[in-house]
């Protein structure tokens, strides 16, 4: 008389989380842009001086910086490019800027004017301080706050901050395109040289 095995069970493991709302089978993974092959477009320059509460760097290739004429609207709070054809015609209205390319933590790209000193050689502390500040920011993590009572911009190095700024894939050219695609006074009918004038 033979003797039948006995059965044995094996045992089936379950593809089913026994929570369905397990935190770790539902949280987006912090890689799944570049997982799923998405890139960021950038759509929006700012141009502006850099937050007092933010540390930024400046692009450390000269070819993220150039010299500008510029009409620069305090109450708006808004910057224009002159054409050189203009000059003339806003002769009295216009600042010589410098524009840097600059990059706060938060990974935000922003334009920066700078004020150069005047033709005639007068040199504020407030420009020069920021001068300097843009200088420094191409090797190091900076911000820069103003102080009343010195007369000029303080700048704060961060000592312990050791990332490398990711800079957009975006040529100079590309970056002045986008932030002033609105902000460029290019004819003598622009609106902005009628209010200057009073015509409007």
């Amino acid at each position: 008389m033979t003797t039948k095995p006995t059965p044995t069970l094996t045992a089936v493991e379950s593809t089913v989380p026994a929570d369905p709302f397990d935190l770790d089978a539902l949280r987006l993974s912090q890689d799944f842009v570049e997982e799923a092959g998405v890139k960021r477009l950038i759509t929006e320059i700012p141009v502006r001086k850099p937050s007092r509460h933010d540390f930024f760097r400046v692009h450390p290739d000269p070819a993220y910086q150039a010299n500008f004429l510029m009409v620069n609207l305090k109450e708006e709070q808004e910057f224009y490019l002159v054409t050189q054809n203009l000059a003339k015609v806003l002769a009295g209205e216009t600042v010589r800027k410098t524009i840097y390319t600059a990059i706060n933590r938060q990974g935000v790209t922003f334009l920066w004017p700078v004020t150069l000193p005047m033709p005639d050689g007068k040199d504020l502390a407030w420009w020069r301080s920021e001068r300097e500040a843009a200088e420094l920011a191409k090797v190091k993590w900076v911000r820069i706050k103003a102080n009343m009572s010195l007369g000029a911009n303080e700048i704060l190095e961060a000592t312990g901050i050791v990332t490398i700024p990711e800079w957009p894939e975006l040529s100079f050219q590309e970056m002045l395109r986008i932030a002033f695609r609105k902000l460029i006074i290019d004819r003598p009918d622009h609106p902005i040289i009628d209010r200057l004038n009073g015509r409007s």
